[in-house]
């Protein structure tokens, strides 16, 4: 697929700072990239030629078209609104706040699929509901955090989601008003958006030390040009990391 990408580029592409990106590979899965409908249709038409000689073929009932803009524009090609990628969920407006909700909202379906059988189960030690409360709760609530912009009410549904697992494992519901503090103390759990604050600087650590080259790292040190909107403006990750450290 490498090759194919390198025979099939050209001068398309979306500008981000002094970067010039065309497209994003992971697998057999591609993404171009693109300023305009034309300028998109001759990158398509330039990867199925390169995929055609190299005898393969782009599936066409698996391949999507979206235009990311926060204000609806005209568009010739049947885009979509919301576009599902390796897991996480693009938005035409460019938010995050619905990848977000829908794995804060997966959580609770977790919950509800083991209620039965590991969180109210007598014969289930604690050891043992931890250790699926860690392995699969945990990671379902949190996939993908490591971008995540945590506002106060995200926040605070990680934290009433988390909870809500913990009191069922413990015992206490909120009814007894025992201080979450001291369920997590007595079950000997950490408090989950400390450890999310530190898988997210962590990931910070990983882009200040890519090497020269590398998208992701090329990517977090440009400076895009052009002017924000007028308005509030959305908290950038930069920002928010920058706040933690």
């Amino acid at each position: 697929m490498d090759r194919i990408s390198r025979c099939s580029h050209g001068v398309e592409g979306v500008q981000f700072g002094d970067l010039r990106i065309g497209s994003l590979l992971f697998a057999d899965d591609v993404v171009l990239l693109a300023s305009s409908a034309r300028d998109l249709q001759l990158s398509l038409d330039r990867f199925a030629a390169a995929c055609e000689a190299a005898l393969m073929k782009i599936s066409t009932s698996k391949s999507e078209a979206m235009v990311l803009n926060r204000k609806k524009v005209e568009c010739l090609l049947r885009v979509k609104e919301e576009f599902k990628h390796l897991g996480v969920l693009f938005t035409s407006e460019g938010r995050m706040e619905r990848e977000i909700n829908r794995w804060i909202s997966a959580a609770p379906a977790v919950m509800r699929t083991l209620h039965q059988s590991v969180e109210v189960k007598r014969e289930l030690s604690r050891k043992a509901k931890l250790s699926i409360y860690r392995s699969i709760f945990v990671p379902t609530l949190t996939f993908g955090h490591e971008l995540w912009v945590m506002t106060e009410r995200t926040r605070s549904r990680v934290q009433a989601a988390e909870m809500s697992f913990l009191r069922r494992v413990a015992g206490p519901s909120l009814r007894d008003r025992v201080r979450s503090s001291a369920i997590r103390e007595e079950l000997g759990v950490e408090l989950l958006l400390l450890r999310v604050e530190r898988s997210q600087m962590r990931w910070l650590g990983n882009q200040v030390r890519m090497p020269p080259g590398r998208l992701p790292g090329e990517v977090f040190r440009a400076c895009p040009s052009g002017r924000r909107p007028l308005g509030r403006p959305r908290t950038r990750w930069r920002d928010y990391v920058s706040r933690l450290v």
